[in-house]
């Protein structure tokens, strides 16, 4: 078996498909929506400093053999490793998160793919995040079924935004350049993101999921399980770090904390 078929055959195991789907649009939706779905989002090797890394062999190992989540830096890095495996053009894109203001400094991975000779965004280390493939090269008031939200893209003279438009005024998420960038050009922004301890990252454990391919989610935060399903929201108060936190870790993310 060639590397790229054993890679392609390890992954579509780990998220659960049976066969690769179709290179169209609906085939990457595919792949993006089991992922969200098996993958969760989650920052615990982060928040107990336990360490990370952005190379490909890292995230790899991560998401199919340690069979855990991870953030962007290595969500998207496995991912994109995935597209290329099944032939896809991925490009590297480096973003600044705005959903806590205004931002300049890159501290998000996300993927431009070429689907039937189209770019496309693609991004499933964002959290609750969209769960489609998003057009680029799309008017400013084109608004898009991101399957778990509407967003759209805003142009200016400091790259392109991503925004959700769920509401009545538009919700910046983060804001990229369509330049590619490596792995290795990641590191400084890991690094940082991994020891300042004044980052998101390092407030509190989190980890999240879509139920179903979405758009249900289950998030786990350091004291709350939350459910949406069906468009109801329930929250469950739980202690922190307690073995029943442990537990809702295990049965809804199949993961064991380490001591």
């Amino acid at each position: 078996m060639a590397p790229d078929d054993e890679l392609v055959a390890r992954y579509l195991n780990r998220i659960g498909l049976d066969a690769v789907p179709p290179a169209t649009v609906e085939g990457v939706e595919q792949l993006m929506r089991v992922h969200l779905t098996q993958v969760p989002f989650e920052n615990l090797d982060v928040y107990f400093q336990r360490g990370v890394a952005t190379d490909r062999s890292w995230s790899l190992s991560k998401v199919l053999d340690r069979r855990r989540g991870g953030w962007c830096f290595e969500l998207n890095g496995a991912f994109a490793a995935l597209l290329e495996a099944l032939g896809f053009e991925v490009r590297l894109l480096g973003a600044a998160v705005l959903l806590g203001g205004p931002n300049r400094i890159v501290d998000h991975l996300t993927l431009e793919v070429t689907i039937e000779s189209r770019p496309y965004l693609v991004d499933v280390g964002f959290g609750d995040g969209f769960a489609a493939p998003l057009p680029l090269n799309t008017s400013a008031d084109k608004r898009l079924d991101g399957r778990t939200g509407t967003f759209g893209f805003m142009a200016s003279a400091e790259g392109t935004t991503l925004v959700r438009c769920d509401g009545d005024v538009p919700e910046a998420q983060y804001r990229f350049r369509r330049v590619a960038l490596t792995r290795i050009d990641f590191e400084p922004a890991s690094d940082r993101l991994y020891h300042d301890r004044q980052s998101n990252f390092r407030q509190g454990p989190v980890a999240t999921r879509l139920l179903d391919h979405g758009p249900d989610r289950v998030t786990l935060t350091t004291d709350r399980l939350r459910l949406v399903q069906d468009g109801r929201t329930t929250d469950t108060t739980v202690e922190p770090g307690s073995r029943a936190w442990r537990s809702y870790l295990r049965d809804w993310f199949d993961i064991e904390l380490f001591d």
